[in-house]
């Protein structure tokens, strides 16, 4: 083959991988959904929690920046686990105007609940531009509760002997997770969610030992083969997604996401995370 033929065959090659690539990370990983399974240990869990399905949804991003009937369609699916306990952990629109709540509420219509309980938090996008409107993140409170989704704002509420501790968001204007942690029993079975995993790192957590479920991240969205997310949204850039020991009986589980801000993902699938309750 002459050099110039060679390198012709090349570059064509070169660009429809590169086309192929682009069509797969815009049009095929953005809605394959994955559901992910994780045994969950948990002090102090009562005997008749034991093998109990716990369900984390997060980060829909309702809007119109994909189409959002994608996440009916995996809220449906994911009712065929049958949870005991759904905890969502954030970030329910990207909001642009009102139209979101709208959105929303189509979309909260399919919502997943669980036998036992359904629990919500707030994430950043639900208070709309700068993460400071007040009036943005009641509406969606509002629509929540409609949808029998119980929201805790730095709060705590017990379920059949679980008890959930919800955060306020970091970013947002009523983030105070101090009052609930201080109070909190420890010789009880414990569970907090808090949207961004950077609160990990804060001296805000009073001795807590247990699971800490979160969002925020999207597992970067783009994550190059054994690198890095270069996108990830968290100071701590380990922080990335899935199981994470964090070396002082806490351990950070980061789900990667059922929604995206921008309709492009590689090598990091959408998650709704599955957990077996265990007596830990």
């Amino acid at each position: 083959m002459k050099r110039k033929q060679f390198l012709y065959k090349s570059l064509l090659g070169i660009l429809g991988t590169a086309l192929l690539g682009g069509l797969y990370a815009w049009q095929i990983e953005p809605f394959w959904l994955e559901f992910v399974r994780r045994k969950m240990p948990i002090r102090h869990l009562p005997g008749h929690l034991d093998g109990k399905v716990l369900m984390q949804i997060s980060d829909l991003h309702v809007g119109n920046r994909f189409d959002y009937r994608y996440l009916i369609q995996s809220l449906e699916k994911a009712k065929a686990y049958d949870p005991d306990f759904v905890v969502y952990t954030g970030d329910y629109v990207t909001y642009e105007s009102e139209e979101q709540l709208e959105q929303l509420e189509k979309v909260l219509q399919h919502a997943v609940k669980g036998k036992y309980g359904t629990i919500g938090i707030l994430g950043n996008h639900d208070y709309g531009e700068g993460w400071s409107h007040q009036s943005i993140a009641d509406q969606i409170a509002v629509r929540l509760d409609k949808a029998g989704i119980q929201l805790l704002r730095n709060e705590q509420v017990e379920m059949e002997g679980l008890n959930f501790i919800g955060f306020d968001d970091y970013w947002g204007p009523n983030f105070g997770p101090e009052e609930v942690m201080k109070v909190h029993k420890s010789d009880k079975a414990n569970l907090v969610l808090c949207h961004n995993p950077d609160v990990c790192d804060l001296d805000v957590w009073y001795d807590y030992q247990g699971w800490i479920l979160s969002g925020h991240t999207h597992g970067g969205q783009i994550k190059p083969p054994f690198l890095t997310s270069p996108t990830l949204p968290v100071k701590n850039k380990r922080y990335s997604s899935g199981e994470i020991d964090l070396y002082d009986g806490r351990t950070l589980y980061i789900n990667r996401a059922l929604g995206h801000i921008i309709q492009v993902r590689f090598n990091v699938r959408p998650e709704i995370t599955v957990f077996e309750l265990e007596v830990g």
